[in-house]
């Protein structure tokens, strides 16, 4: 005879021990490419354990170094003790409440010892007409398979951008059988939307949420957006925008040509299977180093959380956490 299906909760459970029971060794934490380290929990007790954090769920637990982690995103059904949240403070982990498997996100502590090299960096080119515009033209590149002209203005690569996303809504529409009468919801009358819109908006919703604990992982500011602007989450549509006409149409299309009813659920889940077989996470942090130029290289605070940050010249930084007193004699 079969073994009977687990529950759907106990099925999440399972789910998660892939992540977190199934290592040998969590001293061997996953990687961002700049080699800041993370780890993602969900349907667990977190507590803390000598110098290390510990994560329980109903089979186990599995010591993990809160030295050695750089980012912790706790999914659903994760608690966490106040000892816990402290270890992970004073180890300058940030930690990141999000939606199952990072489809959404909730709130987020940064570590007081993580580099703000990112966000500075963010800030230059924000700031100064020229890098803020080169910032746009390499975010739209991202988006098209072949090289932006030179020549073109920002005005004309916007009407290339709107008639790339006609052409591959037209073309998801006619691979899979869907009628496209064009992009419509409103938020207060959802459910008189067609389905492939409400798939669309539900999908975009879960790339948001991933995009934005992508924004603070990396270090970066969500409100500093470079082709949106004006919102607390700018920033958050500009990344998740380079992602939607290759994840989130097409899934769309194929959630409604499959089944019109619950498409909300049924599209959330397969963006989540996507999410994770292509390390989307991974690849939006990657992207985000790339258009802010910041180099992969290691955390100056890394060694030594508590060494103290340095201090603004006109000149270029100095040393801080040193008395002056003669610099001017």
């Amino acid at each position: 005879m079969p073994a009977p299906k687990p529950p759907a909760s106990e099925k999440r459970l399972i789910d998660s021990q892939k992540i977190i029971w199934g290592k040998q060794n969590l001293r061997e934490l996953p990687k961002f490419r700049d080699g800041l380290s993370y780890l993602y929990v969900e349907y667990a007790r977190i507590e803390v354990q000598d110098r290390s954090i510990t994560v329980l769920n109903a089979n186990g637990a599995a010591d993990v170094p809160s030295a050695a982690l750089g980012v912790l995103l706790l999914g659903p059904g994760t608690t966490v003790t106040h000892a816990a949240m402290k270890a992970l403070a004073d180890s300058g982990c940030s930690v990141l409440w999000v939606g199952e498997d990072g489809t959404r996100f909730y709130a987020g502590g940064v570590g007081e010892s993580r580099s703000s090299r990112g966000l500075q960096q963010q800030v230059r080119l924000w700031s100064d007409p020229e890098s803020h515009l080169q910032v746009v033209r390499r975010m739209y590149g991202l988006r098209f398979p072949e090289r932006l002209p030179d020549h073109l203005t920002l005005r004309q690569i916007r009407g290339r951008e709107g008639a790339r996303v006609r052409d591959i809504y037209a073309r998801a529409s006619q691979e899979s059988g869907v009628p496209w009468q064009g992009r419509s919801y409103k938020r207060e009358q959802w459910d008189k939307a067609d389905p492939v819109n409400r798939a669309i908006s539900a999908g975009n919703a879960c790339l948001h949420g991933l995009a934005h604990a992508a924004i603070l992982s990396g270090g970066y500011s969500a409100a500093l957006g470079f082709v949106h602007t004006g919102k607390q989450l700018s920033f958050v549509y500009d990344i998740a925008d380079l992602y939607k006409a290759e994840l989130v149409i097409p899934l769309a299309f194929e959630s409604v040509a499959d089944l019109p009813e619950n498409i909300e659920t049924r599209v959330r889940g397969k963006l989540r299977q996507a999410i994770t077989s292509q390390r989307l996470l991974e690849r939006m942090v990657a992207d985000l180093h790339d258009l802010m130029g910041t180099q992969p290289e290691a955390d100056v605070y890394e060694d030594d959380a508590s060494r103290p940050g340095e201090l603004w010249d006109p000149d270029g930084e100095i040393t801080g956490g040193i008395n002056h007193d003669g610099d001017d004699s």
